[in-house]
């Protein structure tokens, strides 16, 4: 029996559609400050520099609401531009669409902000105009400000958030594999006929959350269901990834730590029938490149000047769902149990088993982890990851898009030399690309073993 070479490694682009991009990057930062987020044409330019380097994509975080926890106000939110103010990813997608040929498109978008009747109208359109080449993160959303500003009286309980994720991933699945035969589409031009009525489906959906009784308003585009991410490593976001995720982002702050996860995972998959190789595990990341060990550990340093500390306790607060304003941050974690963020604790304590860490700890593993280094120590430091079974980097950035440029410059000649990145892109899909090479090779649509499957014309007809 041979071991199997590790496949090349992922690497996605972790930004926000905000002036500062997800907690630890800096707007205010010098090399910062000529990025206007509302331009265009530095997201075209950024985009096009990624396709050169054969990243695989853009992952773009986004919350639905401000960040209000810390003091009960947004003031600080709103003053520190922490990840607000914020657009909508999913038509930035759209806009950069045209300028883009291979690079993949992941946004996050929680299962509140649309019912997903309409959503599923988005991302067909999307997947369209695009070719097939986007991705979706599934999130339940984690602010309170969020729910009541979409007609919610209170935030929903953890557990009850996974169960309504659960029904609208079923709803999606059924409008988007379900709703259309493959051959529906006919355009005759002699008899008159777009479509066949007869191959076009009403899916009837009566659930607990949604009632969906009609068709799809699209016909089927290349991947029909996106390629689906998620980031819960809580209990419950483990079990709702092994059963719907092809794509897991691992809160660890190790490799060891991402290994436990990754083992975990692999049994959970198992035992929802599906392969280990049927998901791809990402970690996210953020670099600092210099010539030399000295020159990158200067700039970092440099970068903790223009950190702060009130705007990450303000993010923290939110995930937390807790006001650190009022808790002395030296006290330990412990047991601390939270309605908001449970997958970041699980992380924390399977990095510190003793449950040693504090409050303060946490907020600055949260928002400020760096890696600093050559590009050759820093290709090392992916390497480990990979050994962990890590199949993807989520690559950030800490002084806006130059750490970003300074990767592609610098660190992907390294990656691409190792043979731990792509040289040229795989043809198909964003999901063919992703798992072109691996173990579980995939067409342009969920595999055999996937839920959504299970709701094709083709298997309802044969059970």
């Amino acid at each position: 029996m041979t071991d199997h070479k590790p496949d090349r490694m992922r690497f996605t682009h972790f930004t926000s559609f905000a002036p500062a991009g997800p907690p630890g990057a800096m707007w205010n930062h010098p090399k910062a400050r000529n990025f206007d987020y509302t331009n265009l044409d530095h997201w075209i330019k950024l985009a096009q520099a990624l396709e050169k380097a054969k990243f695989d994509g853009i992952f773009w975080a986004d919350v639905s609401s401000v960040h209000d926890v810390y003091q009960g106000s947004y003031a600080t939110a709103v003053r520190e531009a922490m990840q607000f103010p914020i657009g909508d990813p999913l038509m930035l997608t759209a806009a950069l669409a045209a300028s883009t040929k291979e690079l993949g498109f992941a946004f996050s978008a929680n299962v509140i902000q649309d019912h997903p009747y309409a959503f599923a109208r988005r991302l067909s359109t999307l997947d369209h105009l695009t070719r097939g080449r986007i991705a979706w993160n599934i999130v339940t959303s984690f602010q309170p400000s969020a729910w009541k500003n979409l007609g919610h009286d209170t935030i929903g309980d953890h557990g009850a958030r996974y169960e309504q994720a659960e029904e609208y991933v079923t709803v999606l699945y059924k409008l988007l594999e379900g709703s259309w035969e493959e051959d529906a589409v006919v355009r005759d031009l002699d008899r008159r006929v777009f479509a066949d009525p007869q191959k076009v489906h009403a899916i009837n959906h009566e659930g607990q959350y949604y009632r969906v009784p009609g068709i799809h308003t699209n016909e089927p585009s290349p991947q029909r269901v996106p390629f689906l991410f998620q980031a819960g490593t809580s209990g419950d976001g483990r079990a709702f990834s092994a059963k719907n995720a092809e794509g897991m982002f691992v809160y660890a702050h190790t490799p060891e730590g991402a290994k436990k996860v990754i083992d975990d995972m692999k049994s959970r998959l198992a035992a929802e029938g599906r392969r280990p190789s049927d998901m791809q595990f990402f970690v996210h990341l953020n670099f600092i490149v210099g010539s030399t060990e000295e020159e990158a550990q200067r700039k970092s340093n440099e970068a903790d000047a223009y950190l702060s500390s009130e705007a990450n306790i303000t993010f923290s607060s939110s995930t937390m769902g807790t006001d650190l304003s009022a808790m002395d941050l030296d006290t330990p974690v412990g047991d601390f149990q939270t309605n908001a963020l449970q997958g970041q604790f699980k992380a924390l304590a399977e990095a510190a088993p003793d449950k040693a860490w504090t409050f303060r700890e946490v907020v600055m593993s949260m928002t400020s982890s760096r890696i600093a280094g050559t590009p050759e120590q820093i290709a090392d430091t992916i390497e480990a990851w990979q050994a962990a079974g890590v199949n993807g980097i989520n690559v950030g950035s800490v002084t806006g898009p130059d750490d970003t440029y300074d990767f592609l410059d610098h660190v992907v000649p390294v990656l691409q030399e190792r043979g731990l990145m792509q040289k040229e892109y795989a043809p198909g899909t964003l999901r063919e690309k992703l798992f072109f090479g691996s173990e579980s090779p995939s067409g342009p649509r969920v595999n055999e073993r996937h839920p959504a499957a299970s709701y094709r014309t083709s298997n309802v007809l044969a059970t």
